[in-house]
């Protein structure tokens, strides 16, 4: 079957390599749990052409059901709360709880294709949602639980639910987020909801109103075996949509990506295979990072490995949280994003000595470049001799991670054929700076792109036909090292989750204090990249004080930077912010937000608040007069 598609793999580039053999995307399809085997595991079309053609799966199936048999006993989901209070779900549980919430969600007129909103943290709850609407056909979406209800309200306008789910309040940081009440206000702004679904997570009280249904209510009424029937998989061709996952606005309009049933989970599978060494799998990430619902729950579960489940930040009660998940539960394999890792560091310097872990194995971080000294720091205070940090890349558009370095003995991630090119798709010399083009599909790719910039999303393919441009920049050293340098395009990589800089542009711009604003990112010790700003202020400003005074700068800079993060969320709040005098024309893009980044250091002479054009030009090495 492989060697006939050998054939059909697109003609690369002129001066690149033929890309590399499927022969290891069969090994994985065999850990699908398929319900219908394909007729071809690959034929070439648009885009990434078409995966696993003819074949049929359910998730729920495949991540639970299959899995009774042989592990209906054992634990899949290990979860702790930020109170401390505990929960696991065998396979059979989960099965059960899963199979009741499919039923209910008919009962409430929900079928394929309709579309299911998961306002939540990080609960068991959130994981049987995920897999009952896979099981009835249904698509969901995951909405950051910390999202203020304007926000809300905009995304859940877009997205045309049938039902939300939500909590009334979520444990975050030892405080309580009012979630039921964000999401009844934002539905007064958005509209159309029919139902919506209630976990009680804190006890808190809420207000109720047409509509509204607690799920443990749900759950009592509609147990499997009382009604008859309602809890059936359905078998779904393997690139009927499952999920979409937002991606940061590109060109003023919101944009998600969708994923399909088998897709999707095929890539989550073959990086699981790298990743796993068979025991407890921890994926310490938000719930809304796309990382977690695939490589944190999916890949675990369908390759029938404990999935450990955390939903707070990790320094309630204490610092040292994280080194009392993994050893409590044992926890064999740590995913997690640099930026993590760099908190906890910074954390640690203020602990008493934390003694390594003997049960973990492995550290991988995604999300964003790690560098060695972050990586060294793991290998010491995580893991006892011989722990292993792999740097993990990939992209929301092809499902979550396709590629790791550093870890040994583990079983082959089916090759992309990277490589890096110039504006032309020529190969570009060792050392020169390029894009990452991927020479082979991979199986994890969207299967669509929703909103009204979708079209954009297609120049993947167009930039460089015949390959996936990715539209990341990246270098390659003469050992086959890739350092990955930053994006090509207006959006960043903050702490793992992708931030449209044009769009922090646009509050800021919008706001009365500010006549003109730019954006760009810096690197950062806790984050890895932050975000800077410049600024020219309005006449308006005057009203908080003399825009020369220090104080009247701090106040101005602290009300725009809060403004971005009340409508952008906190990743996107600048860390620095600028007041210029002016902007001139002499600069280019890139080396005014090089200039900007360099002036905005914390550790350059204290970073001023208050700087000229002239000082921006010097920055950025031109002549100046």
């Amino acid at each position: 079957m492989v060697d006939d598609l050998r054939h059909a793999l697109p003609t690369p580039l002129p001066g690149l390599t033929a890309p590399p053999p499927l022969d290891a995307w069969t090994e994985v399809t065999e850990q699908l749990g398929l319900l219908t085997p394909y007729t071809s595991l690959w034929e070439e079309g648009e885009c990434s052409g078409r995966w696993m053609s003819g074949a049929e799966i359910n998730l729920s199936v495949s991540c639970v059901e299959r899995h009774l048999p042989a592990r209906g006993d054992q634990v899949a989901l290990l979860w702790e709360g930020e109170p401390g209070d505990r929960r696991s779900l065998t396979y059979a549980e989960l099965h059960e709880q899963v199979v009741t919430l499919a039923r209910s969600l008919r009962a409430m007129g929900v079928g394929v294709g309709d579309r299911v909103g998961l306002h939540l943290g990080w609960l068991p709850e959130t994981v049987v949602a995920m897999l009952a609407c896979a099981r009835i056909g249904a698509v969901h979406t995951v909405l950051p639980a910390p999202l203020p209800p304007e926000p809300l309200a905009d995304r859940l306008a877009l997205l045309d639910l049938k039902v939300l789910f939500t909590q009334d309040g979520a444990w975050r940081h030892g405080t309580v987020l009012p979630l039921k009440a964000r999401a009844d206000e934002a539905m007064l702004a958005a509209g159309g909801i029919e139902h919506t679904v209630v976990v009680r997570r804190t006890g808190m009280d809420v207000q109720w109103f047409e509509g509204d249904r607690w799920l443990h209510d749900l759950m009592a009424t509609t147990r499997p075996g009382q009604d008859g029937g309602g809890g059936e998989a359905v078998a779904l061709p393997v690139d009927h949509p499952v999920a979409t996952v937002p991606l940061a606005t590109r060109g003023g309009q919101p944009v998600s990506v969708v994923h399909g049933s088998g897709t999707m989970l095929a890539g989550a599978v073959a990086v699981h295979r790298h990743l796993s060494t068979g025991g407890p799998f921890w994926c310490a990430g938000d719930i809304a990072w796309a990382v977690t619902q695939f490589h944190g729950i999916y890949g675990p579960l369908a390759c029938g490995d404990p999935a450990v489940m955390y939903e707070g930040t990790l320094d309630v009660p204490t610092h040292q949280r994280a080194w009392d998940i993994i050893r409590r539960y044992g926890v064999e394999v740590l995913l997690t994003s640099p930026s993590v890792v760099r908190t906890v560091r910074g954390w640690a310097r203020e602990m008493p000595q934390v003694a390594a872990i003997p049960s973990l194995r492995r550290v991988a971080t995604a999300g964003e470049p790690v560098d060695e000294e972050v990586a060294a720091w793991m290998r010491g205070a995580f893991g006892a001799d011989g722990l292993e940090v792999g740097d993990a890349w990939g992209q929301l558009e092809l499902g979550g991670i396709v590629r790791i370095t550093g870890l040994s003995d583990a079983p082959p991630l089916p090759e992309t054929g990277l490589q890096i090119v110039d504006h032309d798709g020529e190969p570009v010399q060792v050392g020169e700076e390029g894009e990452v083009v991927l020479t082979r599909p991979w199986a994890g790719t969207m299967v669509g792109v929703e909103g009204d910039a979708a079209d954009a999303a297609v120049s993947h393919w167009t930039r460089h036909p015949g390959v996936y441009a990715t539209g990341d920049l990246a270098s390659c050293d003469e050992d086959g090292h890739v350092d990955f340098l930053g994006r090509t395009d207006d959006v960043v990589s903050v702490s793992g989750q992708l931030v449209s800089l044009r769009e922090v542009r646009e509050v800021l711009s919008d706001h009365p204090y500010v006549a003109r604003a730019d954006v760009t990112w810096r690197k950062d010790t806790e984050l890895g990249r932050a975000l800077v700003a410049a600024v020219t202020l309005s006449g308006a400003a005057r009203g908080v004080g003399d825009p020369s005074d220090d104080a009247a700068l701090d106040a101005i800079a602290v009300e725009l930077m809060d403004a971005v993060r009340e409508v952008l969320g906190g990743l996107a709040r600048p860390r620095a912010l600028l007041v210029v005098d002016r902007f001139g024309d002499e600069l280019g893009r890139r080396e005014r937000a090089r200039a900007i980044a360099t002036l905005a250091t914390p550790d350059r002479h204290g970073a001023p608040r208050s700087v000229t054009w002239e000082q921006v030009l010097a920055a950025a090495g031109h002549p100046v007069g």
